[in-house]
């Protein structure tokens, strides 16, 4: 009974370790494969108001720089902003002053796996610069942007803008084109509308950019100069699916075939047992070294005999 007792140690754990080779193996193997790079997501971003202003104050005593950016956002997920104003402070006597007012400003950015979509809203805006505080720099009344980059997909820059005001003047504008706006003692605004840009995957929509250069005499304010955007959208399109799972079809209903095991690369011999076992070409490997691990313990307990005897 003792000799018994004495023999069970060395044989099960051999048995152990060569069932737990048998169960582990084939799925540390599938787990090694399943590794994979997450692929990347597509982008997008709006914005309504962005400036990039120089403002010398009279005499040039003090140099402001007017950057201001309203209502800006972006994804991957979903962002929306919709504040109506913007302003700026210590250029009006230390008081804020308002760079845009709207009665409607709206900002979105959306990210899904299959779309990415960046859109932007303007309606009744009036957009000022200090020394201006009763002379719009442009009114509109109604400004958008659209991009849309949908994964496979051309994608698409859209803007548009109805009924521009620009210090004090009603102007038309052309899709695509310049418009030059002088007013004597005032200054100077050159109007770039509806600037897109696309390629393969991504696209850009901007409704107007204004190159501004403003001089008004014995107002306080010497200098205005710089750029000014409104309505701006982007986006980068989701990569397109490929692989086997984007191209082949499903299994036909009613055939019985289990889709699992019994398909395999196109003119791949056919392994014996493997379809129905749902093993690998790795499955001889791992049964080979556990039987060596069953023989090199039937071996022991044959050696251990023996000198007992």
């Amino acid at each position: 009974m003792n000799g018994t007792n004495s023999r069970m140690p060395a044989r099960r754990p051999v048995a152990l370790a060569a069932a737990a080779v048998l169960a582990a193996g084939p799925a540390a193997l599938a787990g090694a494969g399943s590794a994979h790079a997450t692929p990347d997501q597509g982008r997008a971003s709006a914005l309504v108001l962005r400036t990039g202003l120089d403002v010398s104050l009279l005499n040039k005593t003090v140099n402001v720089p007017l950057a201001v950016t309203l209502n800006e956002v972006s994804a991957p997920g979903n962002a929306e902003k919709t504040v109506l104003t913007a302003q700026l402070e210590g250029v009006d006597g230390g008081k804020p002053f308002s760079v845009l007012r709207a009665d409607v400003a709206q900002a979105k950015a959306t990210v899904t796996p299959e779309k990415a979509e960046g859109s932007t809203r303007l309606a009744n805006a009036r957009l000022h610069v200090p020394g201006l505080p009763l002379l719009s720099l442009i009114e509109v009344g109604a400004v958008t942007s659209t991009a849309t980059c949908a994964a496979g997909e051309a994608p698409v820059a859209e803007s548009s803008v109805a009924g521009a005001t620009v210090l004090g003047k009603k102007v038309t504008l052309t899709a695509g084109g310049t418009t030059n706006v002088t007013v004597p003692g005032v200054g100077e605004v050159r109007l770039d509308l509806s600037k897109r840009e696309t390629t393969t995957r991504t696209a850009a929509a901007t409704a107007l950019e204004l190159t501004v250069s403003v001089d008004p005499l014995k107002l306080n304010v010497a200098e205005v100069r710089g750029t000014v955007t409104l309505a701006k959208a982007t986006c980068e399109a989701p990569p397109a699916p490929t692989g086997p799972a984007a191209e082949s079809p499903a299994p036909s209903a009613g055939t019985g075939t289990d889709p699992v095991t019994d398909v395999r690369p196109q003119g791949a011999p056919a392994q014996a047992g493997l379809a129905k076992t749902g093993g690998n070409a790795m499955t001889p490997y791992v049964v080979g070294g556990a039987l060596a691990l069953l023989v090199a313990g039937g071996g022991a307990v044959a050696v251990a005999r023996r000198n007992r005897g």
